[in-house]
């Protein structure tokens, strides 16, 4: 299709300042807004669909100002995937880039240095992003390295902080891997839903850390 083609082969930005410049200029309060974040009052290991709460009041705060402590990264968000559920993914990245807030995206094919190592593209992935979508699904629980960006993940930030962000497609429960256990996961029945679902989970945590880059610096 054209538009996956179109998204492999995006430019990128030419550096970190020019994306500071397009996100500041393009930003306003009303963008930066969100209806709601998704959670759970069950135990971990459970749907986020099942509930939702009100964005606290970190709401306020610019992720897009020339200051932010989300420009301390390449990528706001890296999504790990199977090779077979690229198609999927590539419209995840292309609504996140959409959104107003032009989310980063780390897109495997399309981000990876050509000639790189696997595992070294993985893990720089990993650390030069904010957030961590894992879409577990049959092929992502039977590819080694699908599990090993997921460990990566989780010995870069072991608590459940919102920067793990765990999606179930055609998965039962009880196959949901048990290093995820302790993390609440997005269960995608509804595919716009659970795209939106995801952009609120990362809109909450890099407003809650630029809420406490405010806070350390006052």
């Amino acid at each position: 299709a054209g538009w996956f083609r179109r998204l492999l082969h995006k430019p990128k930005p030419s550096s970190v300042e020019s994306l500071k410049s397009s996100h500041s200029a393009s930003s306003s309060p009303s963008s930066s807004s969100s209806s709601s974040a998704k959670s759970s009052s069950s135990s971990p290991g459970t749907s986020l669909a099942t509930s939702s709460i009100s964005l606290s009041p970190v709401s306020a705060v610019d992720i897009s100002a020339s200051h932010s402590p989300r420009w301390d990264k390449s990528y706001d968000v890296c999504i790990c995937h199977s090779e077979g559920d690229v198609e999927l993914v590539s419209e995840l990245v292309s609504y996140l880039e959409g959104q107003p807030e032009s989310f980063r995206c780390f897109l495997q094919l399309r981000d990876a240095v050509a000639g790189g190592a696997v595992v070294t593209e993985l893990c720089d992935a990993v650390q030069n992003s904010h957030c961590w979508v894992m879409l577990i699904t049959p092929g992502f629980l039977q590819d080694p390295w699908c599990r090993y960006q997921m460990h990566q993940a989780l010995a870069e930030a072991p608590m459940a902080n919102g920067r793990t962000i765990p999606v179930l497609k055609d998965v039962d429960r009880k196959d949901y891997p048990r290093e995820l256990r302790n993390i609440y996961y997005i269960y995608m029945a509804l595919k716009e839903k659970s795209f939106r679902q995801i952009r609120d989970t990362v809109m909450r945590y890099l407003r809650e850390l630029c809420q406490s880059s405010t806070k350390s610096m006052e």
